[in-house]
């Protein structure tokens, strides 16, 4: 009889090339160096094409936040002037006095205290006590400059008020005489309160007193336009303003010459000649005396 084949025990056999098969298969599963650099290019292009889409919302973002400060600023200023039966507070003043609606000068000095101290600057003004104490609504958020040196500080103020709004009480100035130009100095004085802008956010190289310049002695002659005082181009080259009529608009400057960057020095304001953005600037700031 035969007998029952018995189980062998010997080990199988290995192939030679089972166990590399092995290695092959765990280095297939991961990455090669040129396949990690393709995918951290293609995540560099995307974030290049985002970042500037990021930086146009954030813009915007702070654009909204300034038109709420410049309608609030707006609205203090409004129901002061009608406690005061319609007259409107000077634009400028040294004298606390007058009643101007703001003091101080500012600049880049730290140790100017006109710059960051409210309690006699902002808190002197005339419109102050209606902000009900609100002292960011004087400023853009845009506006994050310090002043100069290790301890810089935010700056109190971004806004700056129409010159021919309350300016002098109706005497003759260097940038303009009424006549033939119209100078505010009640309420009753707006024939185009729509058209006509109170508060403007000023360029932080060019701000200094309460009020910002437009100089009407060139005008309507574009050729031989001035800009004593520099707008703001925060908002992706383009600035807010506050109307006498209460609304607030972003204005987008059109000229390179008016999107100057901000460097913490004395603004220079250089050739204006042609600038259509000074033509719009005079047709928004006053009006000719019929």
């Amino acid at each position: 009889m035969t007998p029952l084949a018995q189980p062998s025990l010997a080990k199988p056999t290995r192939s030679p090339f089972s166990a590399p098969r092995l290695q092959v298969q765990r280095f297939r599963d991961g990455f090669t160096l040129i396949e990690l650099l393709v995918v951290i290019a293609i995540i560099a292009i995307l974030a290049g094409m985002l970042l500037p889409a990021l930086a146009k919302a954030k813009a915007k973002g702070n654009g909204i936040m300034c038109l709420n400060n410049t309608k609030q600023l707006m609205m203090s200023w409004k129901l002061y002037v009608d406690d005061q039966n319609g007259k409107i507070p000077p634009a400028y003043s040294s004298n606390p006095n007058f009643n101007s609606w703001a003091y101080g000068n500012l600049d880049w000095n730290t140790a100017n205290r006109d710059n960051w101290d409210v309690t006699n600057t902002l808190a002197k003004g005339s419109i102050w006590r209606y902000t009900g104490g609100t002292q960011k609504i004087y400023k853009c958020p845009a506006d994050t400059f310090l002043t100069l040196g290790a301890n810089g500080k935010p700056r109190l103020r971004s806004n700056s008020i129409n010159s021919w709004v309350g300016m002098h009480d109706g005497q003759p100035t260097w940038f303009g005489n009424s006549p033939p130009w119209r100078m505010f100095l009640k309420d009753s004085d707006f024939v185009q309160p729509s058209d006509t802008w109170v508060f403007v956010d000023e360029h932080p190289d060019s701000i200094n007193d309460g009020f910002f310049c437009t100089d009407m002695k060139p005008a309507p002659n574009l050729a031989q336009a001035v800009m004593p005082d520099l707008p703001a181009s925060y908002h992706n080259g383009a600035c807010g303003f506050a109307f006498a009529d209460g609304h607030s608009e972003i204005k987008r400057w059109l000229d390179k010459r008016t999107i100057v960057p901000v460097k913490r020095a004395a603004f220079s304001p250089g050739n204006q000649a042609n600038n259509r953005d000074v033509e719009w600037l005079w047709s928004k700031t006053t009006q000719r005396l019929q």
